[in-house]
């Protein structure tokens, strides 16, 4: 996947890590209640979204992508709301390679967002002359099964 920027697009001097997610919900049941949190977390400072799309493929196959700017007026601005300054980063090319990869009858959010709280980290990092060699997200099934079975074995 090739993540492109609008070079017309001013963000900010200092930027924090950024994220790909892209979150899968079966059968289509997709319904936007992450919205709240996720306006919340950008309320915060924690996080800036940079770029949001949601792409649906319905049981006989077709795909529709919902865009910012595809949204309606109310649920645009609210959108828009949470963009901060920099958008469009997910090219349609980047859309349509999701998109492929879906199962019929399934919904995914992709949401491409700086990490904020982690921002003067980064930098101190690269004004140390450190460099990132790798970032690996462990799923929450593998931590709850990794706690779980700590646990038992700390009462035997």
């Amino acid at each position: 996947m090739t993540i492109t920027s609008d070079p017309a697009s001013s963000g900010p001097a200092s930027i924090g890590p950024v994220e790909l997610v892209i979150l899968g919900f079966a059968e289509n049941r997709f319904t936007g209640q992450i919205a709240d949190t996720l306006m919340d977390l950008v309320e915060r400072g924690l996080v800036r979204i940079i770029d949001l799309a949601v792409v649906v493929k319905d049981a006989s196959g077709d795909v529709t992508v919902l865009e910012m700017r595809e949204y309606s007026e109310e649920l645009a601005e609210a959108m828009v709301a949470l963009t901060g300054d920099l958008v469009g980063m997910l090219s349609e090319a980047d859309l349509a390679d999701i998109a492929e990869t879906l199962e019929p009858d399934s919904t995914v959010a992709t949401l491409l967002f700086e990490h904020v709280w982690a921002t003067r980290f980064a930098e101190a990092v690269r004004d140390s002359g450190g460099a990132l060699l790798m970032s690996q997200r462990i799923p929450h099934d593998v931590v709850l099964a990794a706690r779980d079975t700590l646990i038992a074995a700390s009462k035997d």
